[in-house]
């Protein structure tokens, strides 16, 4: 994923909201969300390009074992190692695991050169966590709101769908498609958060940011303009989906993916929908 938005505990009926969007090479395999045979309980797209024997996802839920995650790379210099373990596969191993979820991240944070640079979001729906292995910080238990993640090692956060004010774990202001995509979620969020659509409308945002608010990753001007926007319609690599999840307090849930081609081509919807034994 290259950003992914959440509303944790942020609205009395929903515990959880997503949008998110994935931007990858059009020419990497991938299967778009489905129910896996081989795992059960798991609605996740499957990435087909990475060196693993395992296929891995970039976001997926596991219904019975109420576990969620998602996850970004981080760029930048020296971040395409070819000798580590691929993103995706640690995805899997929270999904298809039993571990709480700061267990989990503790244990990952020992080991962060195993992986290229990523951002990964953990769930069991009783806690929400943030961990990037680029950053100075430990595990990060996420308190309710809005957090905001791209493909830097920086969280942005709101603390209400009321507050206008996007904070970061650092220093560092959030990225423009970070921050803008925070503010108009919540604004979905508080008109009415079943909005699906307007979820989606979120993440098409196709603005490109201004110059002097442009990260710098180690990507040539140009390029770093284009990836700026939230929804990225290139003719090489570009938002290949975006997905929206919405979980209620009462256990229901839906989520619904999006497929994209070149230049931003429609490929089609796939949505499932359940009810999950939420943890209190």
């Amino acid at each position: 994923m290259c950003l992914v938005l959440t509303a944790w505990r942020a609205h009395p009926e929903y515990r959880l909201i997503v949008a998110a969007n994935r931007d990858e090479f059009y020419t990497r395999p991938t299967e778009s969300m489905r129910r896996w045979p081989e795992v059960a309980g798991l609605l996740a797209g499957r990435d087909l390009g990475a060196r693993a024997a395992i296929p891995g996802t970039w976001l997926g839920l596991m219904g019975e074992a109420h576990r969620f995650a998602a996850v970004t790379n981080v760029r930048g210099p020296g971040e395409d190692r070819t000798d580590v373990r691929s993103r995706g596969a640690l995805l899997m191993d929270f999904l298809r695991g039993e571990i709480a979820p700061k267990k989990f991240l503790t244990a990952v944070a020992d080991a962060p050169d195993d992986y290229n640079g990523y951002n990964l979001i953990v769930s069991d729906l009783q806690t929400l966590w943030w961990h990037s292995n680029r950053s100075a910080h430990t595990p990060l238990e996420l308190p309710p709101g809005l957090h905001g993640l791209s493909n830097g090692a920086l969280l942005g956060s709101v603390d209400s769908l009321r507050d206008n004010v996007v904070r970061t774990d650092t220093d560092a202001p959030a990225w423009p498609k970070v921050r803008e995509g925070l503010r108009d979620l919540a604004a979905v969020i508080a008109n009415d958060p079943s909005d699906v659509d307007g979820c989606f409308t979120v993440l098409a945002d196709r603005t490109i940011a201004p110059d002097d608010e442009l990260p710098s990753t180690g990507l040539p001007l140009e390029r770093e303009r284009t990836v700026s926007a939230r929804f990225i319609p290139s003719t090489d690599h570009g938002t290949r989906c975006s997905t929206v999840l919405l979980v209620r307090e009462n256990g229901e849930f839906m989520i619904t993916e999006r497929s994209f081609a070149m230049r931003g081509r429609d490929l089609g919807e796939a949505s499932f929908s359940g009810r999950l034994e939420l943890p209190h």
